[in-house]
């Protein structure tokens, strides 16, 4: 296989991860009617359509899909054999691609992302941040940060921080609201509700002494940003479900009370997932090692 194949490949993936031939002009740095003549040589070498073409958007045709799904891993194969071969020097390079939610992306692992590219400079680093979870072969990325374990039972995934969940309120809220007891008094309780991807709204799993339950709560307030639902239990407007990762600090300073401490919640332990190990470049797994050091060391969350 040529250079020219195999860019045209890059191309092509580059075009449907995008889902957008300008945005893929922008990404290559060529102008829209540079794309769209090269994605018609493209086809017109194959002699098929790739692509179903909108005023905004492009979708994949039958052909397309089967062309994307070869190409994504003839060059991860590619990248494989590179990275085999460069692994006999000690330098690490090449492209990392990271995916990590919302506000623990942009608090954690971007300063994480930063000491790492500080350690291996020959490493290009991109980071994408979104709250639902992505498709790491569709999208390209070589791997994702996530709490909770990933959805996709075909993606490998290693655990690198426990994380308990807790429902908390402030001084003020319980003060003039009182303390539950139970799980039926959190029916007379007001609750902040964080909402998030497809979760059952209002739906609170709880397991005490073995046994499961299952709580319907209502509030007055909710959101699906944590760092909202988080300032409004602050603020004292209710009971709300926080990962000991974001409580630690206020409860720690008495902002924040832990309520029926007795009754377990889902963990949120931190995820790393990925495809396979097999083709899993030095970088990547470097960059596993990395996180899973890091959260390793006597790591409270406190200490942030």
């Amino acid at each position: 296989m040529n250079n020219d194949a195999a860019s045209e490949m890059e191309f092509f993936v580059l075009v449907a991860r995008h889902g957008s031939l300008a945005a893929a002009a922008r990404a290559l740095d060529l102008t829209p009617p540079a794309a769209t003549k090269r994605l018609a040589q493209l086809e017109a070498r194959l002699g098929v359509r790739l692509v179903n073409r909108t005023t905004r958007r492009i979708s994949l045709t039958g052909e397309g899909e089967t062309y994307l799904a070869h190409a994504t891993r003839i060059l991860a194969d590619i990248r494989a054999m590179e990275d085999e071969v460069a692994g006999a020097g000690s330098t690490l390079r090449g492209l990392l691609r990271v995916n990590a939610t919302l506000g623990f992306g942009r608090t954690t692992i971007a300063p994480l992302l930063s000491a790492f590219a500080r350690r291996h400079p020959e490493i290009e680093v991109q980071m994408d941040v979104t709250d639902r979870p992505v498709d790491l072969a569709e999208q390209g990325f070589d791997l994702a940060i996530r709490f909770g374990a990933p959805p996709d039972q075909r993606l490998n995934a290693r655990r690198v921080m426990s994380n308990r969940r807790f429902l908390c309120a402030s001084p003020l809220y319980l003060e003039q609201h009182g303390t539950p007891a139970t799980l039926a008094d959190l029916s007379a309780h007001r609750c902040i509700l964080h909402r998030q991807n497809d979760d059952a709204y209002g739906i609170w799993r709880f397991t005490h002494e073995g046994k499961d339950d299952v709580v319907k709560v209502h509030g007055a307030m909710s959101s699906n940003d944590g760092d909202i639902v988080l300032g409004w239990a602050l603020d004292g407007h209710g009971i709300l479900i926080r990962s000991e990762w974001d409580l630690a600090r206020y409860v720690e300073s008495g902002r924040l009370k832990i309520v029926l401490p007795d009754y377990a919640l889902p963990s949120a332990d931190l995820f790393v997932y990925y495809l396979e190990r097999r083709h899993q470049a030095a970088r990547t797994r470097a960059f596993i090692d990395f996180l899973v050091e890091y959260f390793g060391k006597d790591f409270t969350p406190a200490a942030r």
